[in-house]
């Protein structure tokens, strides 16, 4: 198998996305709530939340909506999965600031 990238499984991973939200006729907003209730009812890692912050933010989904979500999944999903949620999201916010501070000292 040869790989014409330095990272094959994260573009594989892009290649995924752009191709299900091209297919998809939900509303940007909604599609990314959509994902975020998923990955909350899978237990996803931080880095599955950080990989949509930037579509969240472009999509102008707002933290109240991320909690509402959260809020209404919680009867389903359980109790631990929204905790496990919740953390997960705060360190993927957590890095996400800590990049934007040390793209900002370099550059400053």
């Amino acid at each position: 198998m040869t790989t014409s990238s330095e990272t094959p499984v994260l573009d594989t991973l892009a290649a995924m996305t752009l191709d299900s939200i091209e297919r998809c006729g939900l509303p940007t907003e909604t599609l990314i709530l959509t994902r975020i209730a998923a990955l909350v009812a899978m237990d996803a890692p931080p880095m599955s939340y950080l990989a949509h912050l930037g579509p969240a933010m472009e999509s102008d989904v707002t933290p109240d909506q991320v909690q509402d979500v959260l809020v209404a999944i919680a009867p389903v999903v359980g109790t631990a999965r929204v905790m496990s949620a919740a953390t997960h999201i705060t360190e993927a916010l957590g890095f996400a600031i800590a990049v934007a501070e040390i793209d900002a000292a370099s550059s400053g």
